[in-house]
């Protein structure tokens, strides 16, 4: 089994370090989703975590059907990333018709290799999940993350155990969105998947001082500065152990 956190700070990668994660997914921006975390942000947390560090490419939130400006700022941000010596990197485009865009996912893979390439829940938002299978699978990424298409993975384990019956081995299938300490059993027992996706987040009160009571959220009402979020490792060591035990409580 294994353990992937995503990740949208420093600390919440070292954090998912300590309990024990095999890999994270280092992102910017929790509000959108997640988007492409800074050069900086990257080869801080490469040099101080020990498991692999997949980068997110996604230039802004919104859909994932591009505009040539964004893709070329795709290809920037991976050659950046490689002299970093990151492990993967994790992205997904779409066509307009809600299939996988084939020439431009090929072309950012094979600039890629031979980092491991995960599709995102871009896949999530296809309109035939099984064509988009076969179309991860020819193009070459090696693993989907996915919730089954709907809001949260509990609800998609019968589209998530389909893909990895017709999957057959050729690519691995992995569970994410809503995956926590209530879930993550019936998730992996259900589908029968061996990577799994999840958070673990926790809440920690800003180190200020001095807090300016007129302003929150920089004007926005979905954040606060004085409120950061980080990655629980207890929650993360109690997450993997209970997939752990899923994998083996589970019925052939």
């Amino acid at each position: 089994m294994k353990a992937e956190v995503v990740v949208y700070n420093i600390a919440s990668a070292l954090a998912a370090d300590a309990g024990g994660a095999d890999r994270i997914e280092l992102c910017d921006n929790p509000g959108e989703g997640g988007t492409t975390p800074s050069a900086g942000v990257v080869e801080v947390v490469r040099q101080h975590v020990n498991l692999d560090v997949f980068a997110m490419l996604r230039p802004r939130g919104g859909d994932f059907c591009y505009s040539s400006y964004e893709f070329h700022s795709m290809k920037r941000d991976l050659s950046q990333f490689q002299k970093l010596s990151i492990d993967g990197i994790v992205f997904g485009i779409l066509l307009p018709d809600g299939t996988i865009d084939k020439k431009r996912c090929a072309e950012l893979i094979q600039k890629a290799k031979p980092l491991k390439i995960t599709c995102h829940r871009a896949f999530d938002m296809t309109r035939d999940p099984f064509q988009a299978l076969e179309d991860c699978i020819e193009v070459g990424f090696d693993r989907i993350l996915t919730s089954g298409q709907q809001p949260q993975a509990i609800a998609g384990v019968d589209l998530i155990r389909e893909l990895i019956v017709r999957a057959a081995g050729r690519i691995s299938i992995m569970p994410g969105s809503g995956v926590n300490e209530n879930t993550v059993g019936d998730i992996i027992s259900k589908t029968g998947a061996q990577e799994i996706h999840f958070s673990a987040m926790a809440s920690e009160p800003s180190k200020m001082v001095y807090k300016n009571p007129a302003i929150a959220g920089m004007g926005s009402d979905e954040g606060s500065e004085y409120l950061l979020r980080t990655v629980d490792p207890s929650r993360v060591k109690n997450i993997k152990a209970l997939a752990v035990e899923a994998i083996q409580n589970k019925v052939p």
